[in-house]
């Protein structure tokens, strides 16, 4: 078989905003930029306002006078400050990342939504210091979070492998997850362990949750998956399809061999969203990295 690669970029992957990082400490820097700056509200369910197919974002001053320890600055676009602020009050036409993923979602908005969203996270749950369980507040323009003492911490990423097993041939491995419906598969997936490397997971989780022993790994890319914060980090694996499937962790309801034309005529239906269409194969929408990972095996000849 062809050496096996992605043939594009994951969604969330093609952020292209100058995240800045230069300026996050620079007090007055940020300050002059808040007055021409812009504000992408979030309610508690990462969920946004859009007008006519566009992001919603506002003027930053009409939230307050100055920069707001509330705030997450995202970064630079033409010279305009962008920044994020949690709204419970959010009201509107609202929508989120997940429910962009049937439709054309442009670069910009994957990647504020992705860095608004994972930062906006780590901040609800990043009160109080994991060493001694002192007060944090916001620093660095949302970027860390520091004690009264000095304490600093920065935002937590939670790596997780996703992985594409196959037969070295025509045939790929999907599961089910038993609280998904039951024409909806995807990939393989599981968080890394402390101590662990990132192959030694692809093989501890595989085996975990379909009980087959992988091999030939390789790396594919990666794809942020601000759900809360995640980092997925995409591979591939060759497995034997004689060897049984056994279901152990109780996460997997189901697992099943597609062949390559299967998968073809599945992607050509669309994705989970179409649910209503009684196809046995659904896959997953195009803000996942599932997806990218599965075309790309699709399109080798």
């Amino acid at each position: 078989m062809p050496a096996f690669q992605l043939n594009s970029v994951p969604l969330l992957s093609r952020s292209v905003i100058d995240r800045a990082e230069h300026i996050r400490g620079d007090a007055q820097a940020l300050k002059e930029g808040w007055a021409e700056a812009k504000l992408l509200r979030v309610n508690r369910r990462g969920q946004v306002r859009f007008d006519e197919g566009a992001l919603v974002l506002e003027a930053a001053v009409e939230f307050s006078a100055e920069p707001s320890p509330a705030a997450v600055f995202l970064g630079v676009e033409e010279g305009v400050h962008l920044w994020a602020v949690r709204d419970p009050e959010l009201e509107g036409a609202l929508t989120d990342l997940r429910a962009l993923a049937g439709g054309a979602v442009d670069d910009r908005t994957a990647g504020l939504l992705s860095t608004a969203i994972a930062l906006l996270n780590w901040h609800d749950k990043a009160g109080f210091h994991g060493a001694d369980g002192a007060v944090t507040t916001s620093a660095k323009a949302g970027w860390s979070r520091i004690t009264e003492s000095g304490y600093e911490e920065f935002p937590r990423i939670d790596p997780a492998v996703i992985c594409l097993i196959h037969d070295g041939g025509e045939r790929v491995l999907l599961a089910r997850q038993s609280s998904w419906p039951k024409s909806l598969f995807s990939l393989l997936a599981g968080f890394v362990e402390a101590g662990e490397s990132l192959e030694r997971c692809v093989e501890r989780e595989m085996r975990e949750e379909v009980g087959l022993d992988v091999r030939e790994i390789s790396y594919l890319g990666s794809q942020p998956w601000p759900f809360p914060r995640s980092l997925m980090l995409g591979f591939a694996a060759v497995a034997d399809p004689a060897q049984p499937l056994t279901f152990t962790d109780g996460e997997i309801a189901e697992a099943e061999w597609f062949t390559r034309a299967q998968v073809r005529e599945a992607l050509a239906v669309g994705d989970w969203s179409n649910r209503d269409g009684g196809s046995r194969l659904l896959l997953p929408g195009s803000i996942s990295i599932a997806r990218t990972i599965i075309e790309s095996w699709a399109a080798i000849d």
